[in-house]
């Protein structure tokens, strides 16, 4: 069990410091680095937190304490992809409304250039 747990505290330093690292070079934007910075946190409370994960494990029906570290990150990592799906379907629907306004704006400058 407490390899496990090292392992997901080294992960989620890792993590963390990837994110801060892609911020800082601006490949990532710091509204989308914030979820992934509160997942990270997530998985370093939970990994270092043993009596956190036996009560969560045992209000949940539980009993082994890695199981429960395991689900709660797959959760919180849905979650975060959950968000992502959101804005990257709401910018492609941005996209295409985008792209009709500049599709009626050419067809107004052909027009008015047919009549000039």
């Amino acid at each position: 069990m407490d390899r496990l747990l090292n392992v997901t505290t080294i992960l989620s330093l890792v993590l963390m410091a990837v994110v801060l690292l892609s911020v800082r070079r601006s490949h990532i934007r710091v509204e989308f680095s914030v979820s992934w910075l509160a997942a990270a946190t997530v998985m370093l409370i939970l990994s270092r937190s043993h009596l956190l994960l036996q009560r969560v494990g045992g209000l949940l029906g539980i009993g082994d304490a890695p199981m429960v570290l395991v689900m709660i990150v797959f959760c919180v990592f849905l979650a975060v992809f959950y968000r992502f799906s959101v804005i990257i379907s709401d910018l492609k629907d941005t996209n295409i409304a985008l792209t009709q306004r500049l599709a009626i704006v050419e067809y107004e400058l052909k027009s008015l250039d047919g009549r000039g």
